[in-house]
């Protein structure tokens, strides 16, 4: 059926009595021709009225018309149509995600009687949502006429009774706001809702508000009167302090964490309200042929977007990305360094880092050297890993390469106001602040990783005759380290899961404060009752000051080491390259095989390795942060060229200034202040 083009053949194909599925076979070839090649408006709107002029100039056709679309609408119940789609019928977050991975992956069938799932496939299109919006009134009184029903019945007081189409908006309007308001009765978002909003109760009074508004309307539905345009106000005015209520409840989330499940109800919520104010358009206003085909026009914008995984994902996990961002930045300013001073404490703090990191070096040997199955060996090596960075964490230690994923979003946030008199000097001053505190960090990893690494390659020497690691080993290390194998490819996903380290940092500190266990480890009486009142608050008190750091340093760690054994089951022969660990183990090859090394080209490909690691763990780290905290703090219109040409004019007037604090630069960056 749907391969029929002609209109002659597809009206004659036109019956009635056929089968349901038949009828919506035909109902979907008729769409597919209508629309076409999706190009021209103009042309659908042709194929309009010339289907109209070949149905009206046969009575019989016509007939038949009527007769298959009553069949249609006794069989189909349009007001589920009209209330509820495009909405999820699940409350959860990962159970709407699940359903539209189902509607993605699994087509429909037009043997249905859900009216959601075949107009779904009839409109199925985001082209007929141009075509419904461009219909003329004209237009849509032909089609009205067309398939007008017979006349319905009169009432014992001689009142006209409402029409099927006014019954089934009625039937729609109940549903909405019945939805409307179990959602805002429910526990999570009342518990968190203001307490004026919850004091007013808008949510009681929705469904007294709106009998009023249908009784109004059935004492007379072909007549307006005072009566039904005060219980409309009402309404209206009730809706309006629905959506206000739950509102409210994003200013707690913002203040105790954000839980994308809320989000999704609350954006359910949000939506439906404006579902009602469409519908109560179709029943009440002056024109409601024009309202009807602008909500079918909007049931197709919904529809394209309730099948799509990407726009549920950015919509609900906006604020959980704003938060996130938001956090980073506060933490990415402690990173940036101004002065002499603040930058001397970076080179300590990371050669600090870097002389844990040796340590770490000499332990991830140790293990390789058992001979594990290539999943314990990566998972021994992300433990060690992980306990190397929150050691350093809990000595207020730094790793280079975890700063680009804090310090991103703290420039980020510097862009909104870029239209201010001296906005973009300033921001180019930040720039070089950033700049030079990276370099301080990776000149303090790197001073002090190696080495730590030829130290303790000499002490075992000295003490064991053996090196840490023998000469086959140490040939395997440089070849993989090499600039001329993948090693750049490695360290830029590498700065993948750098960034992916952030942003599970920022999701786990949101669920600590969103769930409170802060105040439960200070206050359970069992957790007190084993710790004591006062230790209680102390662990209560860490918890919530590194539980940030905590689960960053943790997932990096076991990402670091579980990554290459997860992509060895696979077959990809993916491995990682960060730029600390891999100095560490250069100078532990090069403490093997002597000064010699210094004569292979190898190793001078391998420092040129560590110069592209280091760029790529940082950069890409960085660029992820960026984008991402770009778009949660909505900023939009960012002038690059300006930008781009202002940093260039700071490099050539001060060259310097990108790598240390020189005396020019400071005076300069005192007179922006």
């Amino acid at each position: 059926m749907a391969s029929l083009r002609d209109l002659p053949e597809l009206l004659d194909a036109l019956d009635p009595q056929a089968e349901l599925v038949q009828r919506h076979l035909w109902l979907i070839a008729l769409f597919e021709w209508l629309r076409g090649d999706c190009r021209s408006v103009p042309a659908t709107l042709a194929r309009i009225q010339l289907l109209l002029d070949a149905v009206q100039a046969r009575p019989e056709l016509q007939a038949r018309v009527q007769a298959w679309w009553q069949a249609l609408v006794d069989i189909i119940d349009g007001s589920t149509l009209l209330a509820d789609y495009g909405f999820s019928s699940r409350s959860a977050f990962v159970s709407e995600f699940a359903e539209r991975l189902y509607q993605k992956l699994l087509p429909g069938t037009p043997e249905t009687t859900d009216a959601s799932a075949l107009f779904s496939l009839v409109l199925g299109h985001a082209f007929d949502a141009q075509w419904l919006a461009a219909l003329d009134e004209t237009t849509l009184e032909r089609l009205a006429v067309l398939l007008q029903p017979a006349q319905p019945a009169q009432d014992d007081y001689l009142r006209p009774a409402p029409s099927p189409w006014q019954d089934t908006v009625l039937e729609a309007l109940t549903f909405c706001t019945s939805q409307v308001r179990a959602t805002g009765f429910s526990p999570e978002l009342r518990l968190r809702m203001s307490a004026p909003a919850r004091e007013a109760g808008p949510f009681h009074a929705l469904d007294r508000d709106f009998d009023a508004l249908r009784d109004a309307y059935l004492a007379s539905p072909a007549q307006d009167s005072a009566e039904r345009q005060a219980a409309l106000q009402q309404l209206r005015e009730r809706l309006e302090a629905c959506r206000s209520a739950a509102a409210s409840v994003y200013t707690h989330l913002d203040a105790h964490g954000i839980s994308v499940n809320l989000v999704f109800q609350l954006r359910q919520l949000r939506e439906r309200v404006l579902r009602i104010r469409a519908l109560l358009d179709c029943l009440l206003s002056g024109n409601p042929l024009t309202s009807t085909t602008r909500l079918l026009a909007q049931l197709v914008t919904v529809g394209q977007e309730r099948r799509s995984v990407r726009a549920l994902i950015a919509s609900n996990s906006s604020m959980l990305a704003a938060k996130v961002a938001e956090r980073s930045s506060e933490t990415g300013e402690h990173y940036i360094t101004r002065n002499w001073a603040q930058y001397r404490d970076m080179l300590r703090d990371s050669a600090g880092g870097g002389a844990v990191m040796s340590i770490g070096t000499l332990v991830k040997f140790m293990v390789f050297s058992l001979s594990l199955s290539v999943f314990w060996s990566g998972f021994f090596a992300g433990l060690n890993y992980a306990l190397c960075f929150v050691f350093i964490q809990f000595m207020h230690w730094t790793v280079a390469t975890k700063q680009p994923a804090m310090t991103a979003p703290a420039m980020a946030v510097k862009l909104k106001d870029l239209s201010a008199p001296g906005a973009v000097d300033v921001f180019v001053t930040e720039v070089t602040h950033l700049v030079r505190s990276q370099v301080a960090a990776v000149v303090g990893n790197q001073a002090l990783v190696a080495p730590c690494v030829l130290l303790i390659s000499f002490a075992l020497w000295q003490f064991t005759g053996e090196h840490m690691l023998n000469a086959v080993e140490a040939t395997h290390v440089l070849d993989s380290l090499t600039l001329l194998g993948p090693t750049a490819l490695f360290a830029a996903f590498t700065g993948v899961l750098l960034f992916a380290s952030s942003i599970i940092a920022g999701w786990v500190e949101n669920w600590f404060v969103l769930h409170r266990m802060d105040s439960s480890l200070r206050y359970n009486p069992r957790i007190t009752a084993a710790l004591g009142t006062e230790r209680a608050a102390r662990w209560a008190h860490f918890m919530r000051e590194n539980i940030s750091g905590l689960a960053g340093n943790i997932s990096l760690g076991f990402m670091l080491g579980l990554t290459p054994a997860f992509a060895t089951f696979f077959g990809l022969g993916l491995e990682v390259r960060h730029v600390t660990l891999s100095t560490g183990q250069l100078a532990a090859a090069s403490a093997t095989l002597g000064l010699e090394v210094l004569h292979l080209p190898v190793f001078w490909w391998c420092i040129a390795g560590l110069v592209v690691t280091s760029v790529l763990n940082v950069g890409v780290s960085y660029y992820l942060a960026f984008r991402l905290a770009l778009r949660a703090h909505n900023v939009s219109g960012v002038d690059r060229s300006r930008i781009r040409s202002a940093i260039w004019a700071r490099w050539r007037s001060m060259p310097l200034s990108f790598f240390w604090p020189v005396k020019a630069a400071v005076q300069q960056e005192t007179v922006n202040g």
